[in-house]
């Protein structure tokens, strides 16, 4: 049986190619929309990979970018037949805003992983009773509240368990792994989750300790998506998700700055879990009787 290729990473595949295309032709979007008769924005949302394409609209691109080469052609057809269709998010679209839709697609093609929160366990790294706890008091319906945590587990399953996983870096504060969500044995499960994941070799699990001080750090949660092909992309945490890539390299150059400040004042992975360790044997001893 053949593997299904996620949409989306076609998707990807077909916006690289097609701008790298059209850049070698030395036309702009402006040009191209003019001579194949469409809406300057049908080719960007075909550019940033946010729609599928059909084959007949690529190949009229090709035929004006004078892409000739019959395997990348044939490449690109494949790729073009499997942008369309639903992504394994698709199913959770009434608790998915577009921008972390639009996350998750770039997220499944990353090779690499990098992010901090200085508030909670960030949510790749969550048990479920800890998502549960977490979002506890937003008092969300029964049936939202269930399909957002289910969410946040297939989202983490699908990271560490699938092939072809990036490489992880996740930077927690020290105020993460102390902060009690439900009762007791919520936060002991969380810290043995952490252990257990940070044990694998493409995760690195960094505590931020209290002793580090002022640091280089943001009003939020934020993640830095890292591709061999292409510009780094940067999440930034809050209600509505915001993504940022090369068009704002300022921000995204501060963002990459503060990742390596914070890290640089983290404790390494063996000393991180010696605290992770010391934390959850310091709940376990209060819940001894006597």
């Amino acid at each position: 049986m053949t593997h299904r290729v996620e949409p989306s990473l076609n998707r990807r595949k077909l916006r690289l190619a097609l701008r790298r295309a059209r850049e070698r032709a030395n036309l702009t979007q402006q040009d191209v929309a003019e001579r194949v008769g469409w809406s300057p924005s049908k080719l960007i949302r075909m550019e940033t990979g946010t729609v599928g394409m059909s084959v007949s609209d690529l190949r009229a691109l090709l035929t004006l970018y004078e892409v000739t080469d019959p395997e990348q052609i044939e490449d690109l057809e494949q790729a073009a037949q499997g942008s369309k269709g639903p992504s394994w998010w698709s199913g959770y679209h009434e608790v998915i805003t577009p921008q972390f839709a639009q996350y998750l697609g770039y997220e499944g093609a990353a090779d690499s992983l990098r992010t901090y929160h200085p508030v909670v366990v960030p949510g790749h790294l969550q048990t479920r009773a800890y998502a549960e706890a977490l979002l506890a008091p937003r008092d969300l319906e029964e049936s939202r509240f269930r399909r957002v945590v289910d969410l946040r587990m297939e989202r983490q399953q699908r990271m560490f368990n699938d092939s072809g996983r990036p490489a992880c870096t996740f930077v927690l504060d020290e105020a993460a792994i102390r902060r009690q969500l439900g009762d007791k044995r919520v936060l002991e499960e969380q810290l043995d989750h952490l252990l257990c994941l940070g044990h694998r070799p493409e995760v690195s699990v960094r505590v931020l300790p209290f002793e580090a001080g002022a640091h280089y750090s943001t009003l939020g949660g934020f993640a830095l998506l890292g591709f061999p092909d292409d510009d780094d992309l940067l999440y930034r945490e809050h209600a509505a998700g915001s993504m940022i890539g090369s068009e704002d390299h300022s921000l995204l150059d501060r963002y990459q700055e503060c990742f390596q400040a914070i890290t640089d004042m983290a404790l390494d992975e063996p000393e991180s879990a010696d605290l992770i360790s010391r934390v959850r044997q310091k709940l376990g001893a209060r819940q001894q009787p006597g």
